[in-house]
């Protein structure tokens, strides 16, 4: 090989290698640091912990373990609740005093946002928005006194497991509600397209 031709290489591998960093940059702008579903480029909230849920096919169907008692996020079990949200729903906002909340989207997809109105709180004032669902599954656990909310997004309902840190309390709820749309926190639901 000449030396043109080496030279010539060598600029072809530093423009994809320049590339490449540059890809890499813009994945992590779109999706943070950690890959991890996070729509904008956002302070990840104080506290907050994802976990990646790894689907394992075979010829029977899946398995899809979500939270177990040795994970690194597991705080303790209150329990285990379902809800939906039928596509273009939203139902927001409200925060927990005492109540972690880890939430996972297993049917469907759903967009889920938090607030983080904390005093003292080193990120208030940061908005998080996951997309969260069959294509993207994950478990996103947040701690107490963060304003969250989920809009179903797609074409079908969205089936959205919880599993807080408290029992739920029928005479005393630990839940605060502000209206979706009427209130102080900086978000719109709105669909963005562009």
């Amino acid at each position: 090989m000449t030396a043109e031709n080496e030279a010539t290489n060598q600029k072809k591998d530093d423009v994809v290698r320049d590339m490449v960093r540059d890809i890499e940059n813009l994945h992590e702008k779109i999706h943070g640091e950690n890959g991890n579903g996070v729509v904008a480029p956002t302070t990840p909230i104080h506290g907050l912990k994802i976990k990646k849920l790894k689907v394992i096919p075979d010829e029977r169907g899946r398995l899809m373990e979500i939270l177990r008692c040795d994970d690194d996020m597991f705080i303790r079990f209150g329990q285990a609740y379902i809800t939906t949200a039928y596509p273009g729903v939203t139902k927001a906002w409200h925060y927990h005093k005492i109540q972690y909340d880890a939430m996972c989207c297993v049917k469907g997809t759903l967009k889920l946002v938090l607030y983080d109105s904390r005093l003292g709180s080193p990120t208030k004032g940061a908005i998080n928005e996951f997309f969260i669902g069959e294509h993207n599954p994950m478990l996103v656990q947040f701690p107490p006194g963060i304003y969250h909310g989920f809009k179903g997004v797609g074409t079908k309902e969205a089936l959205v497991l919880n599993l807080p840190t408290e029992t739920y309390r029928y005479d005393k709820p630990d839940e605060y509600r502000l209206d979706a749309h009427d209130n102080d926190i900086p978000y719109d639901w709105a669909r963005k397209d562009g």
